[in-house]
This record gives C-alpha cells, sequence and structure tokens, in this order.
C-alpha cells in the first residue's frame, strides 16, 4: 500500500502513538483511520503495527462516545437544596422587604432600584427567622431582576427646537471653510485645576508613596491653572494655553490671539476668515456682549474676520475638542500631583495618540478682571454681523477696513 504521509509526518505520528496509553492507542488509531475514503483501517494498521481489530473497537468507541451523555458526578437536583429552594415563603418576605426601600420611575413600573446593601437585606431577613447568606441574597435579587447598575448619562438635560438645524449649519460651514483653505478651530477651556501638594484622581507607578494634603481646600493650593484650548481640526493640534488666573472673555481673545501670531498665520497664510466652533457658554458665551467687544478688538488688531459657530445648549460634548483632545490630556494628567504650572505644561505636552495629536502648551501669568461692562454705546456701534438664520448662534466679526 502506498503511504498517505511523508516518512517524516509517519514517524512523529509514531512516536505520538507509542507514548499513548492503550485505550488512546484505540481512539488516535480509530481519527487516523476515518479520515481516509478507502483503505485507512489497513494503511493505519501497518503504521501503528497494530491489529485492523482493535482500529475497528477504536472507530467504535468513537462513535458511541457521541451517543452517550456526559456522566455527572451526582443526579440532577442532588446535593443540600438551598435555602430558596428550601424555604418557599423567603421570596415573599424578601419582596416585602425591598417594598419599604424601593423608589421606581413613575412612567415604568419594570424600573425599580433599591437603597438597601446585601449586609441590610440579610439583616432584615433574619429579623423575620431567615438567616441567609450574602451569595443568598444576591440570588434572590437576581431572581427578582435586581442587578447592580450604574445610571448612564445617555438623556439630554435639555434641548432646543434648533437643535438639528444648528448641527446640520456647522457641519456646512465646516466644509466651506476647509474646502476654501481656511483653519476650522474648535475652542474650549478645560476644566480648571489647583496647583499644589494636593490630591489628585488616578493612579501611576511610585517607587514609595506620595503624601499628599488630607483635604483639597482651594486655599492649600499654590495657585490655579485654567487651560484655554484651540484645536486645529485639519491638522490635529491642539494648543493649550494655562492661564493663572481667571476664565474670562479677555483671557480667551488672548488666547486666540497667541494661536494666530504663534501657528495661525504660519499654517494658512492665505486664510481670509477664521471659523471658530464654541460652546455656548462660559467666557466664549453666545449671550454676553463683553465677549463680541472683545472679539471685535481681536479682529481689528489681526486684521482678518472671525466666524463664530456656537452649539447649541446642552450640546457641549459635540464639540470636536471634548472627544478628540481634552480626554487623551485628562489621560496624561491623570494621577499626577500638579507641583508646579511648569510641570503641567510639560505633561499635557507628551500627549499623544494613536491618530497623531500633538499638543502644544503655553502658560498666561496675566491677572484677568471679572465682572467687567460693555462700553457705552457698544450694542449700537459694534462691527458683528449676525446671520439671518438662527443669529444667536452664528456671527461674523470683522475689520473695520474689511467694512469699508
Amino acid at each position: 500500500m502506498q503511504p498517505a504521509y511523508s516518512i517524516e509526518i509517519e514517524k512523529q505520528m509514531q512516536e505520538v502513538f507509542d507514548r499513548l496509553s492503550e485505550k488512546d492507542k484505540r481512539l488516535y488509531a480509530g481519527v487516523e483511520a476515518l479520515k481516509f475514503p478507502y483503505g485507512g483501517i489497513s494503511y493505519i494498521a501497518q503504521l501503528f503495527s497494530c491489529s485492523r481489530n482493535t482500529i475497528r473497537r477504536g472507530i467504535n468507541e468513537l462513535q458511541e462516545k457521541e451517543k452517550k451523555k456526559k456522566k455527572r458526578a451526582r443526579k440532577a437536583g442532588g446535593g443540600r437544596k438551598q435555602a430558596i429552594t428550601k424555604q418557599t415563603a423567603i421570596n415573599d418576605v424578601f419582596l416585602s422587604i425591598l417594598k419599604e426601600h424601593t423608589a421606581g420611575d413613575p412612567m415604568d413600573e419594570t424600573k425599580k432600584w433599591t437603597n438597601l446593601t446585601c449586609a441590610k437585606i440579610g439583616s432584615l431577613l433574619a429579623e423575620e427567622s431567615f438567616k441567609v447568606s450574602r451569595n443568598i441574597v444576591r440570588k434572590l435579587l437576581k431572581k427578582n431582576d435586581y442587578v447592580k447598575r450604574k445610571a448612564l448619562k445617555k438623556k439630554a438635560a435639555g434641548g432646543h427646537v434648533n437643535r438639528n438645524a444648528q448641527f446640520e449649519n456647522i457641519t456646512k460651514l465646516r466644509a466651506l471653510y476647509t474646502a476654501a483653505g481656511n483653519p476650522v478651530i474648535s475652542v474650549d477651556a478645560k476644566k480648571k485645576e489647583l496647583i499644589g501638594n494636593l490630591f489628585r484622581d488616578g493612579k501611576v507607578y511610585t517607587t514609595k508613596t506620595v503624601e499628599v494634603y488630607d483635604h483639597d481646600f482651594p486655599s492649600l493650593a499654590e495657585g490655579v491653572a485654567v487651560p484655554h484650548t484651540l484645536y486645529d481640526i485639519e491638522r490635529n493640534e491642539a494648543y493649550v494655553n494655562i492661564g493663572t488666573s481667571r476664565d474670562t472673555s479677555e483671557f480667551s481673545c488672548d488666547s486666540i490671539r497667541h494661536w494666530w501670531y504663534t501657528y495661525g498665520n504660519l499654517y494658512y497664510p492665505l486664510a481670509t476668515s477664521i471659523l471658530l466652533l464654541m460652546d455656548g457658554g462660559g467666557s466664549n458665551s453666545s449671550r454676553h456682549y463683553i465677549f463680541k467687544q472683545d472679539l471685535e478688538a481681536l479682529v481689528e488688531e489681526i486684521g482678518i474676520e472671525i466666524r463664530i459657530a456656537h452649539y447649541p445648549p446642552y450640546t457641549s460634548k459635540w464639540n470636536p475638542i471634548e472627544h478628540r483632545v481634552f480626554p487623551h490630556i485628562t489621560r496624561e494628567l491623570s494621577g499626577m500631583i500638579l507641583i508646579s504650572h511648569v510641570f503641567m505644561k510639560e505633561l499635557i505636552e507628551k500627549t499623544t495618540t494613536k491618530a497623531g495629536l500633538k499638543v502644544f502648551a503655553c502658560i498666561f501669568n496675566k491677572v484677568y478682571e471679572t465682572g467687567r461692562k460693555v462700553v457705552e454705546g457698544f450694542k449700537e456701534s459694534m462691527r458683528i454681523v449676525f446671520d439671518k438664520h438662527l443669529r444667536q448662534w452664528n456671527y461674523v466679526a470683522m475689520p473695520e477696513a474689511a467694512i469699508l
């Protein structure tokens, strides 16, 4: 008979066969014999120097094994009965206990939650003569569809009738500016950070325990850091200006000014307009005229118009900077004690992503005043041109020379 395998493979098979027990040898020989449409038993018998009857027995054992059910260590239903099964009234008592400690959704009767812990439920059951472990309490909770969950932040806190219309408008503006070679910049101020030996969330590898103050009072801080950030969507670059004072409209415009003189006019020398995507609140609020006054002064200085597109209320998370930049900066700062503004700047500049994000940082030591008022007559004479469509969120600040 012509061999079906190469000489090298046959040797390896023989070595494996010799290491097996008698039963495993029969099964292995049977498996190999079944691989051939005909002549398999004769070939394997010759290869392993065993009887054809041995191989046939192995094949029969393989076929019978598929038919037999898996043997159990004990009969179905055997073993000690659980408390849930033995004490039939326990579930009713459990539900009566939860009834006094349950809240629910008035619009959905199936949605309920309780503030009781497993240990507390166990104690209350014990008072009703049902002594059970926490594991039994967990099974009772699961039986009645109670599962430990976190609340999901999925519902919008509010909505605006023109929400989707503004999203569509922003999409069109981004496409127009990108096609024209003009910069599209996402702008926002990240959460204020305290500088000093203060606790921060997150874990880092250390050779020794790092000790910080046992309280996080602002009075213990050596200063504050306000990371006002601009994100160039096309270039995938972020520019973080770390303020040491307050987040004001003046600081916001100074941050934009610094970006333009340091990076913007180098990357976009032929730009005719800048598109800034912003939230509707904070230092660049869509409702406050002090921001528009500072913006007007800015465009007059740099000599190029700036178009503002605000995101509608409760939609700030849609601003690209919120999910393309801030999470990565947060990860870089996680667990690190911000001992100085310089150290924070160094950490931020190390932020990278697989998508190639680059981050540049700068420190602003200027002190900014709060409570500033617009100059008298500004509203009547301002050079801010509002769009006819969704004017509360869309407007252009133009230099005086451009208007003339």
